[in-house]
């Protein structure tokens, strides 16, 4: 595994026990799509009521454990994280001198408007005090741009992190898991979740640490002043609080909502992108425009109502400000009349109100940071602690191959979530070296489900799958996966040349190999007639290529790998009989030192097997060659009639 993913990986997904226990899990209701499950369900992926909007709505316990994981996550980079926090407490502290300095003036001014030897030692002082205030304003401003460069760096070092082990966990969880995941889900965590927590080390923790600092130590000095004064002052910091305390849960919950409606934007806009065709075929643009456009209004409302339930109670938290300064103004200009503070004095309390200002107007960002940081993490740790249902055994060693026998022994399979419904039961069959097993029967009768048993996609219910007697829960996926190379009748490419493409599983294979391959394929004639060759770059998913010669390619792509076990899903449906016949013949030599697996709708693509294995209802209802499946005169010999040898009354049909 790449080191940085796992050192990525280590960084996010490790939490102290003694946090664990005095939190408890980070959720204890996490829904994973329409269905709320418990927290011992969802760390299992083969849940097909997985999908993924993956928190509940408000709750202390929760949010607050998910804080105190992302605050560790900053706490792994301790110089950023320390540089910013400690140029936030210099910052802070640089900022309450200043209304004690702007005071001091005040009262300079006045003394040197008096005149005589007293008036100017007060000058001297008022330069003294200006310059401090000057230097005091400076030094403010540079550690300011220090907290602000490293409180950034800090969370985009958070973003890096969980960016690749979001992206690795992707990979590696099971295909249960991507089954039930719409994939514009995946893609709405992946990006906007995880924005969500990267910006929350510097627009909320060290937000929190200056405000908190300004009105501790603000309160501290401006009690001990005028102790009247400074309950005024400070007098709308409870109010603040119970609103800032509300709209955290008002936001929470509306923003996991907002997510959810984001989600089914991604969605149809990628299932718009990836069927393009088919809606320009069916002109059913306008029907499309107006589902994407019902739900952009949703989202839009929703959007519409927190920014509501934000300006209100900003609003509301600063008038509060605005009225505890009308308030001091009020009382401290009687006080000053009556000579029991000086103008200074005054002037100090309203610009130490001034300068709390911004901090409370950015109270209500603030705590909506806090929210969103909850509900984003919350979604994104429940997709990065799902465990892997398909992985290796502690014990898992390298698959050894020796003759090449693949075995299925009395398998049995049930779809994860669905284990009522049994997909194979009791299938059983032996594969040797240089044989070529078809496989065919009714659609749902469980052929594509045993050519994904092969290779470990699913893990089998009963039963076991061995190949050289090895079971092969107990190989590593990885040279179980180099020894068995699936072609399916979906072929995906990826948006780079013909040559990439191919040797996708091989990137380091030279020329002549990738060559030779695709000729087996009987795709190098075609690929040679274009511009520039193997250069060309496929369209998005290969559009640009036919269906057939998608299914080409993903052949040759395969025959890069020379695995023991060649698995056919149906991969030569899109072709036409003739290039079929002729990549039978050039597979041949390929088909001689290993297994090869057909598994078909057509039977000119497998008449040609060693074996053929009939299932339906996800048994083996009928086995042997096409010669003697014929003689059989049953399933397999009515099949062969309807499609070789249709009667009158299937063709006057």
């Amino acid at each position: 595994m790449n080191p940085q993913l796992e050192s990525a990986k280590v960084k996010v997904l490790s939490i102290p026990s003694w946090i664990c226990r005095l939190f408890g899990p980070a959720s204890d209701h996490t829904s994973i799509g329409k269905n709320t499950v418990s927290s011992d369900a969802l760390i299992r992926a083969t849940k097909p009521s997985a999908s993924m909007a993956l928190a509940t709505a408000a709750g202390w316990g929760r949010g607050l454990f998910t804080l105190v994981r992302i605050t560790m996550m900053a706490f792994r980079h301790p110089w950023q994280s320390g540089f910013a926090i400690g140029a936030t407490l210099v910052a802070s502290t640089f900022q309450l001198m200043i209304p004690r300095l702007l005071g001091q003036a005040v009262d300079h001014t006045q003394m040197a408007m008096s005149g005589g030897a007293a008036g100017q030692a007060a000058q001297d002082a008022l330069l003294t005090t200006a310059l401090l205030l000057l230097g005091a304003s400076v030094l403010r401003g540079l550690f300011t741009m220090v907290q602000n460069y490293y409180s950034e760096a800090v969370g985009h070092h958070i973003g890096y992190e969980l960016r690749l082990a979001c992206y690795e966990k992707i990979q590696r969880l099971s295909f249960s898991f991507h089954d039930t995941v719409h994939s514009g889900d995946l893609i709405t965590v992946g990006l906007l979740d995880l924005e969500g927590v990267r910006m929350y080390f510097s627009t909320a923790l060290v937000r929190m640490i200056l405000l908190s600092i300004l009105i501790g130590i603000g309160a501290y000095m401006l009690l001990s002043t005028d102790i009247v004064l400074g309950l005024l002052a400070l007098s709308f910091v409870p109010f603040v609080g119970w609103r800032s305390s509300v709209t955290q849960l008002k936001l929470r919950a509306t923003w996991l909502d907002l997510q959810e409606r984001l989600s089914v934007l991604t969605r149809i806009m990628e299932e718009n992108l990836g069927g393009i065709r088919v809606v320009r075929a069916f002109a059913a643009h306008e029907h499309e425009i107006s589902k994407f456009e019902a739900a952009s209004k949703s989202a839009l409302a929703l959007a519409h109502q927190r920014v509501g339930i934000r300006v209100t109670n900003t609003s509301a938290m600063t008038f509060s400000f605005f009225a505890a300064m009308g308030l001091v103004l009020w009382v401290g200009g009687g006080k000053v009349m009556s000579g029991e503070i000086t103008v200074g004095t005054l002037a100090s309390f309203l610009t130490f109100m001034t300068i709390l200002q911004m901090p409370v107007r950015q109270l209500g960002l603030m705590v909506n940071a806090f929210a969103r940081a909850s509900t984003c993490g919350s979604r994104l740790f429940a997709l990065l602690d799902l465990d892997i249902a398909i992985k290796d055994a502690p014990d898992a060693k390298e698959l050894a191959l020796t003759d090449g026998v693949l075995r299925f022994e009395n398998v049995s399979f049930a779809y994860p979530g669905s284990e009522k419904r049994i997909v194979l039961d009791d299938v059983s069959f032996e594969a040797r070296r240089g044989q070529t097993i078809g496989i065919v029967g009714p659609p749902g009768s469980g052929k594509s489900t045993i050519a994904h048993l092969i290779p470990r996609f699913y893990d089998v219910s009963g039963g076991k799958i061995t190949i050289d007697g090895q079971d092969i829960r107990k190989a590593t996926l990885q040279s179980l996966r180099r020894a068995v190379a699936v072609v399916q009748q979906d072929s995906f490419l990826f948006t780079t040349t013909i040559e990439n493409n191919i040797a996708y599983g091989d990137p380091w294979a030279k020329e002549g190999r990738i060559e030779r391959a695709s000729e087996s394929a009987q795709l190098h004639n075609y690929v040679l007639g274009l511009p520039i060759g193997y250069g060309t770059v496929v369209g998005e998913r290969g559009v640009s290529l036919s269906g057939g010669q998608r299914q080409r390619l993903s052949i040759a792509r395969a025959l890069m790998l020379k695995p023991a076990v060649m698995v056919f899903d149906d991969s030569t449906a899109a072709i036409d009989a003739a290039t079929e016949q002729r990549i039978r013949g050039a597979m041949r030599r390929y088909a001689a030192d290993r297994v090869t697996i057909v598994v078909a709708h057509r039977l000119s693509s497998l008449m040609h097997a060693d074996q053929i294995l009939f299932v339906e209802d996800g048994r083996i209802v009928e086995r042997g060659t096409h010669e003697a499946l014929l003689s059989l005169g049953g399933r397999y010999k009515a099949l062969y009639d309807l499609q070789v040898r249709p009667g009158d009354e299937v063709l006057s049909a």
